[in-house]
């Protein structure tokens, strides 16, 4: 069974949810695969997507009150988060009426071609098929049952078979019945969508040879193992995992001479936004050596409202996150870990310090995730070495640079290129948290990032996941799909390549 539990207090909230049997995964697999042909054609897709947005938004309520209760994360911040989910199904809904993601490219047939004829060739993107998604636990709407993977699968084209995360198990309820009833009222065959509870229900589902693709939002460890099922398989499929990431924020002599009080608010607003729960969380803040910031990021974490943690495992690992960082050599307390004064998962803020040099020699322990309101500042004594400790942070999802683009042009090139090398998104004077939900964002990394570098999870491109190519080569105008025809019926935008011609 999936408990939820109230944050606050540490009390269940509503009853159980059972887990999903495999017989019951078997069955709501069968009937994605048998539902991709109805869900394949453009016609439908983009009213299919309005309508549970407009659902989405009919429900808001009920769904906030239902998702407080089991998250803590208050009306305000959830208000906003059930209306990002919204928008996204609204911006997947545009995304599809455009058509351009299709990537319809026509070659028409060159006799004269180099080297050798060309013959007609006409490629698309398709659905790849069912997918399965797996919610994560610090966005119950935004990256859960009514996320972005939801979204972006669905506009592919592709059936969705949710895995609810356990800890909000009756806020996923609620937003599967809102989703189904929406898709069915407009027209979506049985088996478009779905939700499964339960750690073997996860498992199986990712295992099962009618699903095509998965997508996942969670710790590395989780991720991995998913990961490694997915790659296991007879026939393995693409597994677009979102893992852990430090976020290195990198700040210069330059830019704290004319600015330091302004990035030690920006910083501690960052870190500790959500109580540290964000995947954009800046958990490592490079500074100069003798930055003498202590006094001024202590005072200003003792004046920010930290929440509960989500549950109980995560709250767990914060404690033991950061009793590890506490004994660590080397390392000093610029706000010392104390014990929780409230009840449930209530937990106080922490911040860390430590020299380049020693972050270089114990980068393993050191470089470990904590989820939560803590971070870890590296000083650094000369460029060479703040090179150097970067170089020792893996892959992130995001890197932010303060600099004095003037007066340290040349370091300000040498950071930004390591920032490009390293993550899939470059903050300049910013802090990372807070994603854009637009068709230029990437939300992606390299390993332990994302497991794929290439896609990213918000943002229109999201959808490239769930499509693959197909080239149809001199097949018959009439028995080409619509959006290939050379009428072009449904108006889309197209690269029509024509003959060389003669000489």
């Amino acid at each position: 069974m999936d408990q939820g539990y109230d944050p606050r207090t540490g009390q269940p909230v509503g009853e159980p949810v059972p887990h999903t049997s495999p017989e019951e995964i078997d069955r709501l697999a069968t009937a994605a695969a048998a539902a991709v042909p109805a869900l394949a054609p453009l016609a439908g897709r983009a009213d299919r997507l309005r309508a549970v947005a407009a659902a989405l938004e009919a429900a808001r309520e009920e769904l906030v009150a239902v998702a407080d209760a089991e998250t803590a994360l208050g009306p305000a911040r959830l208000n906003s988060e059930l209306t990002r989910a919204r928008v996204q199904f609204e911006m997947f809904a545009a995304e599809v009426d455009d058509g351009s993601f299709l990537d319809i490219v026509i070659d028409r047939p060159d006799p004269n071609a180099l080297p050798a004829p060309r013959p007609d060739l006409r490629r698309m993107l398709v659905p790849i098929g069912p997918v399965a998604v797996y919610a994560a636990s610090n966005f119950p709407f935004a990256f859960s049952v009514a996320g972005g993977d939801t979204a972006s699968a669905l506009a592919a084209g592709c059936p969705v078979i949710v895995k609810a995360h356990p800890g909000h198990p009756q806020t996923s309820v609620l937003s599967g019945r809102v989703i189904a009833a929406a898709l069915r009222e407009h027209g979506a065959p049985e088996g478009t969508f779905a939700v499964v509870y339960g750690f073997e229900a996860g498992r199986d589902l990712v295992r099962h040879p009618a699903i095509r693709a998965a997508a996942f939002t969670g710790s590395v460890a989780g991720g991995r193992a998913l990961f490694d099922l997915a790659q296991s398989r007879p026939d393995p499929i693409p597994f677009y995992g979102e893992l852990g990431s430090l976020n290195p924020t990198v700040v210069t002599r330059g830019a704290l001479a004319g600015r330091a009080q302004e990035i030690v608010t920006g910083f501690v607003g960052s870190y500790l936004l959500g109580s540290g729960q964000f995947c954009t969380k800046p958990g490592l803040l490079f500074l100069p050596e003798g930055h003498g910031l202590d006094s001024a990021l202590a005072e200003a974490v003792a004046g920010a409202a930290v929440g509960p943690l989500l549950g109980e495992r995560i709250h767990q690992a914060y404690v033991h996150g950061v009793a590890t960082l506490a004994d660590e050599p080397d390392v000093r307390s610029v706000v010392a870990p104390t014990a929780p004064t409230g009840d449930g998962y209530t937990v106080a803020p922490s911040l860390f310090a430590v020299s380049a040099a020693a972050f270089i020699k114990r980068r393993g322990p050191l470089l470990e995730e904590c989820f939560g309101p803590t971070a870890l500042i590296v000083e650094y004594a000369s460029a060479d070495e703040l090179f150097a400790a970067l170089d020792a942070v893996p892959g992130s999802l995001t890197t932010t640079v303060h600099a004095d683009p003037e007066a340290e042009a040349e370091l300000v090139r040498a950071l930004l290129d390591r920032a490009a090398a390293r993550s899939g998104r470059v903050v300049w004077s910013g802090w990372p948290t807070g994603v854009a939900v637009t068709a230029a964002q990437h939300h992606g990394g390299p390993w332990p990032a994302t497991t794929s570098a290439l896609h990213t999870s918000v943002g229109t491109a999201a959808m490239r996941r769930f499509l693959r190519p197909v080239v149809y080569q001199s097949v018959p105008d009439a028995l080409l799909p619509d959006a290939l025809r050379d009428a072009n019926p449904l108006g889309l935008p197209r690269r029509v390549n024509e003959p060389t011609p003669n000489s």
